[in-house]
């Protein structure tokens, strides 16, 4: 009786010839990620301008829920990295967290004129839209650092070069987003341009991962 011949998996380091491609790819999506997260963060002050102002609180509420929704995503994708992880997996989360922002573009008005009728408080309902709209996206994506980071580290010795060498990049990728966003996207395109144009983006990067399943040693 033969049983089912099992799928061999190799370490990420495993085929030098690709290496490097498979390492740009995790940097790149950790760059986007962090790029992606501030855009969205600061079109979504923009988005809640007309109903609930733009105020201190209005703020305050929006940098406290994408603060929270990252802290979980980081626990999240730390926890999942311990599960098989892969480049091709990585892919799929950054894809997910573009998807998970299409109710901004399908319904993000609708549900600011839905709580701007029945929350008179800015700062309450500022939370709330805030969370509705973009704390499963921000969970989702604050998911992809923690996760790329196990796919760099191969040895232990060299674990805190990679980290800080991952979070150079995310964190720059950030400020790049902030910039770009705060600075030239929002005069050269609507609001709702710039929502569809980052989610298309996300997943053009989580498809290039898809071809990269091989399995980093646990």
């Amino acid at each position: 009786m033969h049983s089912e011949p099992q799928r061999l998996y190799r370490p990420l380091a495993a085929v030098p010839r690709l290496r490097w491609l498979r390492t740009a790819l995790v940097f790149g999506i950790a760059g986007w990620s962090g790029f992606y997260v501030m855009a969205v963060e600061l079109l979504s002050g923009r988005l809640m301008a007309p109903s609930f102002g733009s105020s201190i609180y209005v703020w305050g509420g929006i940098i406290t829920v994408f603060m929270l929704a990252l802290s979980l995503g980081y626990l999240l994708g730390g926890q999942l990295s311990l599960r098989a992880p892969s480049l091709r997996k990585l892919g799929l989360i950054l894809a997910a967290a573009g998807l998970s922002t299409l109710p901004v573009l399908l319904f993000g008005d609708a549900m600011l004129d839905f709580l701007f009728e029945r929350v008179s408080d800015p700062r309450y309902g500022t939370l709330l839209a805030s969370t509705a709209l973009f704390f499963v996206p921000t969970v989702i994506s604050g998911m992809v650092s923690p996760y790329a980071i196990r796919l760099l580290v191969r040895q232990l010795s060299a674990s805190g070069k990679s980290a800080g060498s991952l979070y150079f990049v995310s964190t720059f990728g950030s400020a790049a987003g902030t910039l770009m966003t705060s600075f030239y996207l929002v005069l050269w395109f609507e609001v709702n341009q710039i929502y569809a144009g980052l989610i298309a983006t996300s997943l053009l990067l989580g498809a290039l991962a898809l071809p990269f399943d091989e399995v980093v040693d646990a």
